[in-house]
């Protein structure tokens, strides 16, 4: 049965430095960041002026240490009235890091943030999607630090994160009590049995942009279901620098860049966008009755192997 009721979809975007990338990385081997020159300032302006053309409002999902060294970029993208949330302190998986490490990494990069913007800041996102089913324990350090949401889930078949069992769209993925955190997954298009990814990325760069905007409309209007849309700021500057690397990682990292601005300006022309913030309503405390609830925590919104964590062990 088709929604008659207007789907507004999540925009969001991971801000951090070009090198933050893993695949730059891995490319790299690590070398140290002192030495590369930072092109945040430059990409974000991009992408405030691309979202400024369009209208269009946008949760920044911000690294906590380029926060603290670009604090005059972060409070002119709170005073453009997009949402800020957060990407970690470092750029570090969490699936490397042990309890005590990720809670005073998330409370330093939010300390961070609501100083900037003087805002709370509600909604987090794993830097790589590094939030599996082993790292589940993350969930109930992310409430007890005052997050809401969470947007660390991409369910599709990758070969660096992503789990195709997990649930599609939002659920509840922690609760205890009248506690809860919601999961906002990444955006997929279930065709044949299969999640095709539809939300953003190295995908979005790859694949015709049409392509992607006929899955996120398929969603909306056959499922009646918001999809998390993502990219990074440094995709939109093909200026950045490109050290000698391998092809492979050349080519994942570097694909499409030049034409990813016009891809996402014809996008932002023919869905419908907002903040996470928004589509969850969350913005003025509690849920509204016109956001998009949370499926129940069941069998099918909440896997077994991503179990429903309770408050005490």
């Amino acid at each position: 049965m088709t929604p008659n009721f207007r789907v507004v979809n999540a925009l969001s975007v991971d801000l951090e430095e070009y090198y933050h990338a893993l695949v730059f990385q891995e490319a790299t081997k690590g070398q140290r960041t002192t030495n590369l020159e930072s092109r945040v300032e430059t990409s974000t302006e991009q992408v405030l002026t691309l979202l400024d053309t369009h209208d269009v409002k946008a949760t920044f999902f911000i690294v906590g240490e380029v926060a603290a060294a670009h604090r005059s970029m972060v409070r002119a993208i709170a005073q453009a009235k997009h949402e800020i949330a957060c990407h970690g302190y470092h750029h570090t998986l969490v699936s490397g890091q042990s309890r005590e490490e990720f809670r005073a990494g998330i409370r330093r990069a939010k300390a961070v943030l609501c100083d900037i913007t003087g805002e709370p800041v509600i909604g987090y996102r794993a830097p790589n999607f590094s939030i599996g089913p082993r790292q589940a324990w993350a969930y109930e350090i992310l409430a007890e630090e005052g997050f809401r949401y969470d947007s660390s889930s991409y369910p599709i078949l990758h070969d660096r994160y992503g789990d195709r069992s997990a649930p599609r769209f939002v659920h509840d993925v922690w609760r205890d009590g009248a506690k809860r955190l919601v999961e906002f997954p990444v955006g997929t298009a279930r065709i044949t049995g299969v999640n095709l990814p539809i939300g953003g990325g190295g995908y979005f760069r790859l694949l015709p942009g049409e392509l992607i905007a006929s899955g996120i409309r398929r969603v909306n209007t056959v499922e009646g279901k918001p999809v998390m849309f993502y990219f990074h700021n440094w995709e939109l500057d093909p200026a950045q620098p490109r050290p000698p690397m391998a092809w492979r990682h050349r080519f994942r990292h570097y694909v499409g860049q030049d034409r990813l601005a016009t891809k996402l300006g014809r996008l932002l022309r023919r869905v419908a966008f907002g903040p996470a913030r928004d589509v969850l309503g969350m913005s003025n405390g509690d849920e509204s009755h016109h956001a998009h609830r949370p499926q129940a925590p069941n069998a099918h919104s909440v896997p077994l192997h991503h179990p429903q964590r309770r408050g005490s062990a």
